[in-house]
C-alpha cells in the first residue's frame, strides 16, 4: 500500500476508504480493476467514528414497512419513496451479508442485540457496543486487503475530476501523492468521500470530512441536491480543550436524560417525544433553551444524564463513551456529561439515481457524499450506515467495459514528453514568496468553519446568509489569485504524466485542496440556504420559521444555477 509507483489506468476509482467507499470495492465485479484512493489511512473515516449503529427491520414485530413510514416522516416530505423502499427492504439481506463478512453485532445469546433511537417506532438498530462504525469498516477494510483486484491508495488526494472534452463524460481524476500530481484514467469513478462536517465550526465529524467529493463534482458541472440540509446532533461533547466526540443518540434511547442546569426534562416542553424527538427538534430546543437561560449562549451547554440507565448496562453498551468521558475528568456514572448541539450529516449531495449514477456519464457517488432520496430533510437515525451498504452493494452491477472509450497512451512516451509538458510552468517557492500564501490559507481555513456556523447554523436568517455569501466570494476571488492556485489550474491533463512540487510547497498542498473545496461548499451550503425561504428538518430559517407547501421540492444546484424541483 505504500509504494510510490501506481497504476495510470483502472476500471475503476473509488475515492473514499469509509463503509461506502470499501464495501462498494468489494461488491464489483473482481474482474476489474478497482483503486481505493483515501488522503489519510485506511481506517480514518466518519465511518470509522459512528457509534450508534446500522438499521434493519429484523425483528418479529417490524417490518420493512414500519421502517419506511418511519424514515419518510423524519424526512419531512422530501425523501424519495421508491428509495426508501429500497433501503428498508434490502436492509435485512444486507445485515446478513455483513455478519457474512465477519461484523461482530452485539447479541443477546444467539439473537443479534436491537437498541431504540430517536423517531424509530421498533427496535430496530444493531449495534457493536458504541463503536459500531468502527467494527464496519474494520472487518470491511480486513476483506479489501486480501482482495488482489483491489489497490489501496493511501495519503493520497483526489484533486479534481477528468472529463473528456465534451465535459459529459469522466476519464478519471487528478492525483496528488507521494509529492506529485498526476492524472489517473478510469472508465469509471465512485466518489465516496463523505460528507463535510470541517465547514462548521462545530461538528463531530473527522478531520478528513471537508466535503470534497461534492466541491470535485459541483466544479466539474454535475447536478447537486438539497445542500441546504444539514443534521445537528443534539449532543457532542461539550469541554474546554475535547473534540467535538458524538455521545450516541443510544443513550437516550437507553433511557438518558437531557436536563438544564436545574435538572429539567426541558426538550418535553418543545416536543411530546422529549429527548427521543428527531434530532432536528432536539437540537432547536437546546439552542432556544440556551437562548433564553444562558448568559452566552454560544459557549453554553445543556446536560446529558446517563444516571437513569442501569450501570451494568451503561457498561455493557457504552464502554467507549465512558472511557472518553473519563479521559476529560467526567465520571459518567456520578454526574452528567456537558453536551450541545454540532454539525453532524449532511442530507444533501449528489444527485443521483437507485444505480448511483450522476448527471456525468460513468460517475457515481455512495453515501453521504450522494443525494439518493432516502433522507429528504432531516436523516433517520442509523440509516447512514445501512445507506453505504445497501446504495454500496448496487455497485455490483457495474461490470467490466467491452472496449474502453479511452485512448492507450504509451507511458513511456509521456514520461519522454514530460519534460516538454512542463518546462514552461515550473512553478517555485522560496520562501519570500511563499510564506505569505501559506499565511492566507491559515487564515481562509480557520475562518470558513466560523463564518459558516454563524451564518448557516442550526437557526438562519437572510441578511446572515447574504453577508457571508459575499464573504466567501471575496475570499473565492482572493484565492484564485494565489499564485500556487493560477499555477495549479493551468496544468493541463495528460494521463501518465507527473509533476513534482516543490518541497516548500508539498506538504501544504493537502491544506490548499481541502481550503478549495471547503470554500465552495461554505458558498454552495450558504446560497442553497438562501434559496430555501422556508423551515423543514435540518433547515431552519428564522425569518421563515414555517414549513411551506409551496417548498415540498428539492433545490437543485449545477454550476451557479438554482432551482426547485417537483417530488
Amino acid at each position: 500500500m505504500s509504494q510510490e509507483n501506481i497504476s495510470t489506468n483502472f476500471d475503476v476509482l473509488v475515492i473514499g476508504a469509509g463503509a461506502a467507499g470499501l464495501y462498494t470495492a468489494l461488491c464489483m465485479n473482481k474482474k476489474l480493476k478497482i483503486g481505493l484512493i483515501t488522503k489519510e489511512t485506511i481506517s480514518i473515516s466518519a465511518s470509522d467514528w459512528a457509534q450508534g449503529g446500522i438499521a434493519a427491520a429484523i425483528s418479529t414485530d417490524d417490518s420493512p414497512a414500519l421502517h419506511v413510514e418511519d424514515t419518510i416522516q423524519a424526512g419531512v416530505g422530501l425523501c424519495d419513496v421508491d428509495a426508501v423502499e429500497f433501503l428498508a427492504h434490502q436492509a435485512p439481506e444486507c445485515i446478513s451479508s455483513l455478519v457474512n463478512l465477519g461484523v461482530a453485532f452485539d447479541r443477546n445469546g444467539k439473537t443479534l442485540a436491537l437498541t431504540l433511537e430517536a423517531a424509530h417506532s421498533r427496535h430496530r438498530v444493531l449495534h457493536a457496543a458504541d463503536t459500531t462504525g468502527r467494527e464496519v469498516v474494520n472487518t470491511l477494510t480486513a476483506q479489501v486487503l486480501r482482495r488482489p483486484n483491489i489497490q489501496v491508495i493511501q495519503k493520497a488526494l483526489a484533486l479534481n475530476l477528468w472529463l473528456k472534452p465534451q465535459g459529459k463524460q469522466v476519464r478519471g481524476i487528478s492525483l496528488f501523492y507521494q509529492g506529485r500530481i498526476q492524472w489517473i484514467q478510469a472508465d469509471s469513478v465512485v466518489l465516496a468521500t463523505g460528507g463535510g462536517g470541517q465547514v462548521f465550526a462545530q461538528t463531530t465529524n473527522p478531520a478528513v470530512s471537508t466535503g470534497d467529493g461534492v466541491a470535485m463534482a459541483w466544479r466539474a458541472g454535475v447536478v447537486l441536491r438539497d445542500l441546504e440540509f444539514v443534521q445537528f446532533h443534539p449532543t457532542a461533547l461539550t469541554k474546554t480543550g475535547a473534540d467535538r466526540f458524538l455521545i450516541s443518540e443510544a443513550v437516550r434511547g437507553e433511557g438518558g436524560h437531557l436536563v438544564d442546569d436545574q435538572g429539567k426534562r426541558f426538550v418535553f416542553d418543545y416536543h411530546i417525544k422529549g429527548e427521543l424527538a428527531p434530532r432536528d427538534v432536539v437540537s432547536r430546543a437546546i439552542f432556544n433553551h440556551l437562548q433564553k437561560t444562558a448568559a452566552d449562549p454560544a459557549i453554553a451547554n445543556v446536560w446529558l444524564d446517563m444516571r437513569p440507565i442501569p450501570k451494568e448496562k451503561i457498561r455493557q453498551r457504552f464502554p467507549n463513551i465512558i472511557k472518553v468521558c473519563e479521559r476529560w475528568g467526567i465520571d459518567v456514572f456520578s454526574e452528567p456529561i456537558p453536551v450541545a448541539p454540532a454539525a453532524h450529516y449532511w442530507m444533501g449531495g449528489i444527485l443521483t439515481d437507485m444505480m448511483n449514477r450522476t448527471s456525468i456519464e460513468g460517475l457515481y457517488a455512495v453515501g453521504e457524499t450522494a443525494s439518493t432520496g432516502v433522507h429528504g430533510a432531516n436523516r433517520l437515525a442509523s440509516n447512514s450506515l445501512l445507506e453505504c451498504i445497501v446504495f454500496g452493494r448496487q455497485m455490483a452491477k457495474l461490470q467490466p467495459s467491452q472496449s474502453s472509450n479511452s485512448p492507450q497512451i504509451n507511458t513511456q512516451t509521456i514520461n519522454q514528453g514530460e519534460r516538454t509538458s512542463f518546462s514552461s510552468k515550473e512553478y517555485t517557492a522560496d520562501n519570500d514568496t511563499w510564506k505569505p500564501q501559506e499565511e492566507y490559507l491559515e487564515f481562509i481555513r480557520k475562518n470558513i468553519p466560523k463564518l459558516v456556523w454563524r451564518s448557516a447554523g442550526i437557526c438562519r436568517e437572510e441578511s446572515r446568509l447574504e453577508e457571508a455569501i459575499l464573504t466567501v466570494k471575496a475570499w473565492q476571488k482572493d484565492f484564485a489569485n494565489l499564485d500556487l492556485s493560477k499555477f495549479l489550474s493551468s496544468l493541463q491533463p495528460l494521463q501518465g504524466a507527473t509533476f513534482k512540487l516543490p518541497s516548500t510547497v508539498e506538504k501544504h498542498l493537502q491544506i490548499w485542496a481541502e481550503t478549495q473545496n471547503l470554500l465552495d461548499i461554505a458558498l454552495l451550503i450558504l446560497q442553497s440556504a438562501a434559496f430555501r425561504t422556508e423551515s423543514r428538518g435540518g433547515h431552519y430559517r428564522l425569518d421563515f420559521p414555517q414549513t411551506d407547501p409551496k417548498w415540498k421540492a428539492h433545490t437543485l444546484v449545477k454550476e451557479d444555477r438554482y432551482w426547485k424541483s417537483s417530488l
